[in-house]
């Protein structure tokens, strides 16, 4: 009867055991997730930091630009406020948080064409600096998000595994939707 006891209490101490350091593994993988979504909210947020300047410095040299001016802000509006709560995000959420960010990447583009117009402003120390930063930060948008992915994709296949998926379902851990590619990203620009 003893030895029962001892194995019943055995077994329980490793399953308990077991079942804890998966659900702290689970949690590392989730704060994980999040720590490299504030990466992504943070160089967004830089570049939507620079987008005012990036107006200011036009609006100096294009007084024809207003159109594309306020598009640009706008769309800085529409982007800084666009917040995903990372606590239960879905798929449809980061869609809208992208959307958001690509509609002020478009406009940025679109002001940027329309600076082709103005050769002193090109030629400006302050314009090349910003221009630069700018596509700084868009380099470490498309970093960031790839990071995202990884700490996502690590996070979901440990939700997804057995038997850590049992810990997973009991104790509410949910997978979580990646970054993907533009609708048409499939297709190649044509360059003529």
């Amino acid at each position: 009867m003893k030895k029962t006891w001892i194995a019943i209490l055995s077994i329980v101490a490793v399953l308990l055991i077991w079942g804890t350091t998966t659900y702290n593994r689970l949690v590392r993988q989730q704060e994980a997730v999040t720590k490299a979504w504030s990466q992504v909210e943070n160089v967004c947020q830089r570049r939507a930091d620079l987008v005012p300047n990036l107006v200011a410095l036009v609006k100096n040299y294009a007084e024809y630009e207003q159109g594309t001016i306020l598009a640009v802000t706008e769309a800085r509006a529409k982007a800084a406020s666009t917040a995903v709560n990372m606590e239960k995000y879905t798929e449809s959420d980061l869609q809208d948080f992208n959307a958001t960010q690509q509609a002020l990447g478009q406009s940025m583009n679109r002001l940027l064409v329309a600076v082709e117009n103005y050769p002193d402003l090109k030629a400006s120390d302050k314009y090349l600096t910003l221009q630069a930063q700018l596509a700084g930060c868009e380099r470490r948008i498309l970093t960031e998000r790839g990071r995202f992915n990884e700490a996502a994709k690590a996070y979901n296949q440990s939700v997804r595994r057995f038997p850590s998926s049992l810990i997973a379902k009991l104790f509410g851990f949910e997978k979580r939707p990646y970054f993907e590619a533009d609708a048409g990203a499939e297709k190649v620009p044509e360059t003529f």
